[in-house]
């Protein structure tokens, strides 16, 4: 396909017809045209199996089928009837599958034997499970210290997995539990636990019934979270307020065709979403945040001043909250020019925002990882917090904070504690209960466990799920550090591309699906899953498994566990994994909030977490929920590479193309931002295309400006023309995840900064030396 037919306009809404005709057809690359579609109708339903997409919940886990589009891409990628068999690794060498591209490695289908790299012939071999376990503990045997090893997990392995998994790695001696969420939502926890006691969010699908007003602050759920538009064009329909902050025009904010309203599709029909949009600088929600609520002290000071009853929720502010004054002499000693220049919205414009604010009896705040991926994270999610506190809009029906996660169980493995800080309280139960001295010192979270293997203070790494080596930052270093490790170790259901940045010996091993059935000694089973919201639910597969030779994750623990630690500690592992009723009876024994926990999953729907602030028990350090003051920064990364240099700097963000989810790609296109056929994609203002003497559907380069003196390159990108703001661009993850040096990340999360990345556009150029840290361009074939 040519530069000219790969970019165009694209008018419709979010959802509707093209979400339909996208599925099918992928239903049909897939080869599952009848299986797919009763896959599909058995999703989220009382008997059948969890969505391995999002974490978005369902109404009770209960309702007829939900429409969601990558949800349904998700689940036909998984019931696939392609197959990456031994077949496939003895025509290629790891080295030749190295130059294909991630949507070719996806497109292989499903892995069905446990494979061992062969470094004689450069390919990957069948391997019996026994041996490939036996490998593996040899070689966490044979280091000196367990802290040597690191356990990394994906958010999609479920609680009974999760906690099998911390179970044996404590037992075996560390902590070393990096993770997806230190990649997403890490700053969130980091944020909300101090300031109001609890990590998660505070609502549930039923607030978003009442709610007067729904902010949204950087997130695209029509492409990450499609689910939650249903929710969202349902408050529209109503009249709630619906007020984007995103510095991309993004479709799923702007309209929505629900496929299951068939009105609406009859008449091509769409709901409007966001009533106010307000599209702001990359990086400015911070100040954008501080300027609304000056402007609201501000109107509060003058109605106080009248004779008038506050604006504020005061008795909420005195009986439930400490900092208030302090908070607000900083807020008011901001000056309007930062809170301008910082945010890029006008003053009128964040005035305006802080009137639909006060305008809102019950109000919602929403986030994404538009927030949690800058250096500031931390600090802007306090200060959405002290939005919601300045009304009381947390505790109560219609209110609260909704931190919008991504992978399907990630909340719920940090729940099951993979978790590299883990509390004293937990340990000291786990030690009650296992009769066992769990390791007591942080481990690495996923910066850390980078830097371990680079500087040689880690030798094998082993994965529940998740790519590694695409997800993480710094593509060049990571990939560098993989390579030193003695052993790495995958648990995967398909080829990605973190099986070919391997360690002197490899192991690659099958597991079961979400769709699939998971049959053990006593019949099959079901696993748990905890959304978004803290609904804990089973989750069941309907289809045959993809091969005879798959294990499902809780076995594929058990079975190491027991080849590395034998009869030490005493748990029953293998006893265990035959009926995942005895693993929920253990994790009850642990949290006290999964108390009888199977007779409590078992009623439809599941159950959901205690949320100490959902009631206004406040688990802080003084009983209270606080608020926390924060100036807005003015020496970034971004203010320090524009000083002094001559050439524009850009700020870039990454973003998901509507045809992938996290770093899996199902394809080539981009449907609501108009691309097809292409992913090397560099979306730009039309000014700041025309400023740098350049057109849309021309080729240029990235290159980042870290601060660490190591120039790093991405390149051929095709410049498109879209609505974003000036000094501001936006590409695809994770084809620019090496441009976000290893030491950029956010203040108190260590949160990777790939939402904001100081960046030189150049015309292409030769291909680098050797000695620079290019990146190289995927061959698509």
């Amino acid at each position: 396909m040519s530069d000219e037919r790969t970019l165009r306009d694209y008018d419709g809404p979010a959802g509707g017809w093209d979400s339909l005709k996208s599925v099918a057809r992928h239903l049909h690359e897939q080869h599952i045209p009848v299986r797919g579609a009763k896959t599909l109708l058995s999703m989220n339903q009382p008997d059948g199996f969890d969505c391995p997409g999002c974490a978005w919940p369902d109404r009770d886990h209960t309702s007829t089928f939900e429409f969601c589009e990558n949800g349904a891409k998700a689940v036909a990628a998984e019931a696939t009837a392609l197959r990456a068999g031994p077949e496939l690794f003895a025509r290629h060498a790891v080295t030749e599958l190295a130059r294909y591209s991630d949507h070719w490695l996806e497109g292989q289908g499903r892995l069905t034997t446990p494979l061992r790299y062969d470094a004689a012939t450069d390919k990957y071999v069948p391997i019996a499970w026994d041996d490939a376990f036996t490998i593996i503990a040899t070689h966490l045997d044979a280091l000196p210290s367990p802290d040597q090893a690191i356990f990394y997990t994906s958010g999609r392995t479920s609680n009974e997995a999760a906690f099998l998994y911390q179970l044996f790695v404590r037992q075996y001696g560390t902590n070393n539990f990096p993770d997806c969420s230190n990649m997403c939502h890490e700053p969130s926890g980091a944020a909300m636990k101090p300031q109001i006691g609890v990590g998660k969010g505070t609502v549930s699908l039923q607030d978003f019934e009442q709610a007067d007003a729904i902010f949204i602050f950087g997130q695209n759920p029509g492409t990450n979270h499609p689910r939650m538009l249903g929710e969202l064009r349902a408050a529209a329909k109503r009249g709630a307020a619906i007020v984007a902050f995103n510095p991309l025009r993004e479709r799923g904010l702007e309209k929505f065709a629900d496929p299951k309203d068939a009105l609406e599709m009859l008449h091509n029909g769409s709901t409007r979403i966001a009533s106010d949009y307000f599209q702001l600088r990359i990086g400015g929600d911070l100040a954008a945040l501080k300027g609304m609520i000056r402007h609201m002290l501000e109107r509060d000071a003058d109605v106080l001043a009248s004779g008038a009853p506050s604006l504020l929720d005061r008795a909420f502010i005195d009986a439930h909250t400490s900092g208030f004054e302090a908070f607000a002499d900083d807020v008011m000693a901001e000056s309007w020019d930062t809170i301008v220049a910082e945010s890029g919205l006008t003053e009128a414009q964040l005035r305006k925002a802080g009137d639909i604010y006060l305008g809102a009896g019950k109000v919602i705040a929403c986030w994404g990882m538009g927030i949690t991926q800058h250096k500031h994270s931390v600090a802007t999610i306090q200060m959405i917090v002290n939005l919601l506190l300045l009304r009381g809009n947390l505790g109560r029906p219609g209110a609260g904070a909704c931190p919008v996660r991504g992978h399907s169980n990630v909340q719920g493995d940090r729940t099951m504690m993979i978790w590299e800080k883990p509390p004293v309280a937990f340990l000291d139960r786990l030690r009650d209960v296992f009769g066992f001295e769990p390791p007591r010192t942080d481990g690495y979270d996923t910066i850390g466990a980078i830097e371990a293997m680079r500087d040689g203070r880690a030798k094998v790494f082993f994965a529940m799920g998740g790519n590694f080596a695409t997800a993480t930052p710094d593509t060049t270093a990571t990939h560098a550090a993989l390579r030193k490790c003695a052993l790495t170790v995958h648990v995967a259901t398909k080829l990605n591309r973190s099986h070919l940045v391997h360690g002197r010996e490899a192991l690659v091993l099958p597991c079961l699906g979400r769709t699939e059935i998971d049959m053990q000694a006593t019949g099959p089973q079901a696993v748990t899953v905890e959304d978004s919201m803290s609904m804990v639910h089973l989750s069941a597969g309907i289809n045959a498994p993809a091969s005879p030779a798959l294990l499902s994750e809780p076995a594929i623990v058990a079975r190491l566990a027991q080849a590395t630690l034998g009869d030490r500690g005493h748990v029953p592992w293998r006893w265990l994994v035959e009926d995942y009723d005895r693993i929920r009876d253990l994790i009850a024994r642990v949290f006290d909030d999964f108390h009888d926990f199977n007779a409590r999953v078992r009623v439809p729907g599941g159950f959901q977490l205690p949320n100490g602030a959902r009631d206004r028990n406040w688990h802080t350090a003084d009983g209270r929920a606080s608020f926390r003051a924060h100036a807005i920064p003015v020496d970034t990364a971004l203010h320090r590479a524009r000083a002094g240099r001559d050439a524009p700097v850009f700020n870039l963000t990454t973003v998901r193309s509507h045809d992938q989810y996290n770093t899996t790609i199902y394809g080539l296109n981009d449907r609501y931002r108009g691309v097809s056929g292409e992913r090397r994609v560099l979306f730009a203002h039309a000014d700041d295309i025309a400023a740098l003497g350049m057109a849309a559907g021309d080729r240029v380069d990235l290159e980042s400006l870290g601060e660490d003196g190591v120039r790093r390159v991405a390149r051929h990108f095709l410049l498109a023309d879209y609505d974003i703001p000036r000094g501001c661009l936006a590409a695809y993850y994770p084809e620019t995840n090496g441009l976000v040096p290893l030491e950029s990340f956010a203040d108190q999360a260590r949160t990777p900064t790939s939402k904001s990345i100081p960046v030189l556009v150049h015309r292409p150029t030769p291909e680098a030396s050797t000695a620079s840290r290019d990146i190289p361009l995927d061959v698509i074939v």
